[in-house]
C-alpha cells in the first residue's frame, strides 16, 4: 500500500512537471494576514498533496483557501490516513484530520496559507509544521464570527517541537 501511494505521489508531480507548473515563491510584499490576496495574477503556483480521507469536508474546504491562494492541489483520497500520518513522522499528538506535502515538508492539518508561505520561504530543518485537532476558526473549520485560539508547531525527525506561530480566538 505504501509503494503504490509514494508511486501515485511522484506520478502525479510528474504530471504537473510535465504540464509546465512550476513551484511558487511568497508573493513580495504580503502581509501576515492568514489567506494573503494580494497574490499577482504572474505568481507561480506551488504544488501541494494532500492525503485525506473520503468522508472528510473540512479538507475540502482547507483545500479551497490553498487554492485561492496559488497553491496546486492534488488530493489523494485514503482509507487508512494513519498510515500516512506514520510514514510521515506525525505523532498522535500533533495529529489533525488531513496530511499534505509540499517541497518535502509536511503540513498536518489546517494550517494557514501564511504559515505554510513562511515554512518554504525560511526553509528550517524540520520535518514539517501542525495545527493539532480541529480548531473552530482555522482555515477550512470556519464556524461564523467564533475562533478557538490555537498553535501552529514545527517538529522534526527527534520529536522535538517549537511554536512557531499564536492565533488568537475570541
Amino acid at each position: 500500500m505504501k509503494i503504490l501511494t509514494v508511486f501515485l505521489t511522484i506520478c502525479l508531480l510528474v504530471l504537473n512537471a510535465c504540464a509546465g507548473i512550476e513551484s511558487a515563491k511568497r508573493p513580495s510584499g504580503s502581509s501576515s494576514n492568514p489567506a494573503s490576496p494580494q497574490a499577482k495574477a504572474t505568481d507561480k503556483l506551488i504544488d501541494i498533496v494532500v492525503y485525506r480521507s473520503h468522508t472528510c469536508g473540512c479538507c475540502k474546504k482547507w483545500m479551497a483557501h490553498l487554492e485561492d491562494n496559488h497553491f496546486n492541489v492534488t488530493e489523494i483520497r485514503t482509507g487508512d490516513l494513519q498510515a500516512i500520518k506514520e510514514q510521515y513522522g506525525v505523532s498522535k499528538e500533533l495529529s489533525s484530520c488531513h496530511t499534505a506535502v509540499v517541497e518535502g515538508y509536511v503540513v498536518e492539518g489546517h494550517v494557514p496559507v501564511y504559515d505554510i508561505q513562511q515554512l518554504l520561504k525560511t526553509r528550517p530543518k524540520v520535518v514539517g509544521i501542525s495545527v493539532p485537532a480541529m480548531p473552530v476558526g482555522t482555515p477550512g473549520m470556519e464556524m461564523g464570527d467564533e475562533k478557538d485560539a490555537y498553535d501552529v508547531i514545527s517538529f522534526d525527525r527527534e520529536k522535538h517541537e517549537q511554536i512557531v506561530n499564536r492565533y488568537q480566538g475570541n
